[in-house]
């Protein structure tokens, strides 16, 4: 079981360079299979999967996926274990997911720092799935579990989303207790609650003004109705047994607007969620990557770390 200061001594509230400095410790990432066999309700899919390079600059980790039939959870595990593990899930507007399988560099600098991390490629709404909106609610229960087991009885299992996988990570934090599939095997009956959840510049709600037009319409269409709305809009749907939950957001977001982030907290505050809110001044939309010399990326991995060494973790 972690302390308090093992956690520390594991580098979760400590400096990012000395973490950096332990690269040549991690083993490459296992890439592994949501499920055995075909995901649930694929009888009406025909997309293909595939992936792009992001820009025509865009290095090998640099790449979005599109029409995802086989989703996987990426598995990046520490030299030095803090006791915790992160199911990282990426964004992209429920249109793509924005990332490599192995999570890429930013799934390997939480792993300097001791996290066991998952980093999640999900099947996405609108390909066909019988389950539609509900479909990467799935691969993120599923997944949660998965990596619950990797780490191992006593190790706290969160989990940690950016953008439009904020609100994935969000909907998983909210809705842990939902069946949202058939149990297939042993592992589904292992609980799928986060101990804790991080929302990185996140989508939240579906409602005007402040929706992210295009998450909107790839995760319930163009056209909702209000009950979809009010389903799908996390502030809306806040448990009061949700997860302690961190949320950070730059005040110049002009992808997503930070009020997204500002609603979701004044509605876990209001459920007596312990929950803390980090706005930077600037930074824009994706500044998730720690390292970067010129934005929040040098400063969340310690805000985060410090927030989660202090929760009293079920």
């Amino acid at each position: 079981m972690a302390t308090r200061r093992s956690i520390l001594a594991g580098g979760v509230g400590g400096a990012l360079l000395p973490a950096i400095a332990k690269a040549q410790d991690l083993a490459p990432a296992s890439i592994v299979p949501l499920w055995p066999g075909r995901a649930p309700g694929s009888e009406g899919v025909t997309v293909q999967q595939r992936s792009v390079p992001r820009s025509a600059t865009s290095g090998p980790e640099d790449v979005a996926f599109y029409g995802v039939t086989r989703p996987t959870l990426g598995i990046v595990r520490p030299a030095q274990p803090n006791g915790h593990a992160l199911l990282l899930i990426p964004g992209g507007s429920y249109e793509r997911v924005a990332s490599a399988p192995n999570g890429g560099e930013l799934a390997r600098v939480l792993a300097r720092r001791g996290f066991l991390v998952g980093t999640l490629i999900y099947r996405l709404p609108y390909d066909g799935w019988a389950a539609g909106p509900d479909a990467p609610l799935q691969d993120a229960q599923r997944a949660f579990r998965l990596l619950a087991r990797e780490a191992g009885p006593g190790a706290k299992t969160g989990v940690i989303g950016f953008s439009a996988g904020g609100h994935l990570a969000g909907s998983l934090a909210s809705r842990f207790a939902e069946a949202s599939y058939t149990p297939l095997d042993s592992l589904d009956r292992n609980p799928a609650r986060p101990a804790f959840a991080g929302m990185f510049f996140p989508v939240v709600t579906m409602t005007s003004p402040n929706a992210h037009a295009p998450s909107r319409r790839n995760l319930i269409g163009g056209n909702p109705t209000p009950e979809r709305i009010a389903r799908w809009s996390l502030e809306q749907n806040v448990p009061a047994d949700m997860p302690p939950t961190f949320l950070t957001v730059a005040a110049d977001d002009r992808v997503v607007p930070a009020e997204n982030s500002l609603m979701m907290f004044t509605a876990l505050r209001a459920r007596k969620v312990p929950s803390a809110l980090h706005v930077f001044d600037a930074g824009g939309h994706g500044f998730g990557k720690p390292g970067d010399p010129a934005g929040p990326g040098r400063f969340w991995p310690d805000l985060f770390g410090d927030w989660l060494q202090r929760q009293k973790l079920d």
